[in-house]
């Protein structure tokens, strides 16, 4: 039984060797064509590269700049609630939009009504 772990081990060191042997040659043999392509081409390698990502990040970081304004730019709306704007509830001036990301909860009060019972609260019928 000691033999066949001992055979099962050897077999994988052997294969872990294959494996290593192979990556170091993969390795070798990019770098030699980089070092080709350099001398032959007169350029270097990672400016090439930097040139062709560099308009492809930039587009990426408009786009998202983009995105993030245009989600500020839509108006939504927001319930009040026992947390948030308690006076507020069933009340017929709440407003609740939100815009450029300010809420806006009533034109008497802006900001809402610090405590449960507003002054200008009326039904909504």
């Amino acid at each position: 039984m000691e033999e066949w772990s001992k055979s099962i081990f050897d077999a994988m060191e052997s294969v872990a060797g294959m494996v290593d042997e192979f990556f170091l040659e993969v390795t070798e043999m990019v770098e030699e064509f980089a070092d080709d392509v350099q001398n032959t081409v007169g350029l270097d390698f990672d400016q090439c590269l930097q040139d062709m990502f560099e308009p492809i990040a930039e587009i990426y970081f408009d786009l998202e700049m983009l995105v993030n304004e245009t989600d500020q730019a839509f108006t939504y709306p927001v319930e009040p609630t026992l947390e948030k704007h308690p006076a507020c509830i069933g009340c017929r001036h709440y407003h609740g939009q939100v815009y450029s990301g300010n809420l806006l909860v009533c034109g008497m009060h802006p900001y809402g009504w610090e405590t449960d019972n507003c002054p200008d609260w009326q039904d909504m019928n």
